[in-house]
């Protein structure tokens, strides 16, 4: 077999996982996400930045504040999800990397001066994290229901600030009965893969 991975892990984090619409009532723990994120943040990204960030929904008054900006197809299942988690970019992630690239500190000015070159690495870097803890998610045996079906703007107003940009919402739990749709067909190697 050309992976090293176990299949049962490969089943898990991939071939069985599903995206969920539906939870069990089964708690999500703040030591299920720190474990979650203590795996994926060795992810790799350009420059090993970190713009990723995470803020957890939990109280009842945050969460109706929050599905009032859902998509009206979203509004039900982030409301009785266990856990929702909005993943944001920080926009002024270039702070941190004299201590994230050590090696070579001048990256934030030499790289990252100009706001419009930081929003767009922070954009791409954040999402290909959002990728990591999606999986990260699977691989502590729960189900991810990211979405992007919300009004971003009053999502950054009531939960962000100008710095951070809203990238998706995502629920988080254990999933419950019909928690997915069938699945979906996917393009096949030859469809995607070419060499030069």
């Amino acid at each position: 077999m050309s992976l090293v991975l176990d299949p049962r892990a490969q089943d898990l984090l991939f071939r069985e996982a599903r995206t969920a619409n539906a939870f069990s009532a089964e708690p999500v723990t703040d030591e299920q996400v720190q474990a979650i994120y203590d795996l994926v943040k060795y992810g790799p990204t350009a420059f090993n930045q970190t713009p990723l960030r995470i803020v957890l929904v939990r109280s009842a008054e945050s969460r109706e504040r929050l599905v009032d900006h859902m998509a009206e197809g979203n509004k039900a299942k982030t409301a009785s999800a266990p856990l929702v988690a909005i993943l944001a970019a920080d926009n002024e992630f270039h702070e941190e990397l004299p201590a994230l690239l050590p090696h070579f500190p001048q990256a934030k000015d030499l790289f990252f001066s100009e706001r419009p070159v930081r929003e767009q690495s922070a954009s791409m870097n954040a999402a290909l994290q959002a990728a990591y803890f999606i999986v990260g998610v699977r691989a502590a045996g729960l189900a991810a229901g990211p979405m992007t079906g919300f009004d971003f703007a009053g999502v950054q107003k009531e939960f962000l600030d100008d710095d951070h940009t809203p990238l998706m919402v995502v629920n988080i739990g254990k999933p419950g009965e019909d928690a997915s749709f069938p699945r979906s067909p996917r393009l096949d190697f030859d469809q995607v893969v070419s060499t030069v």
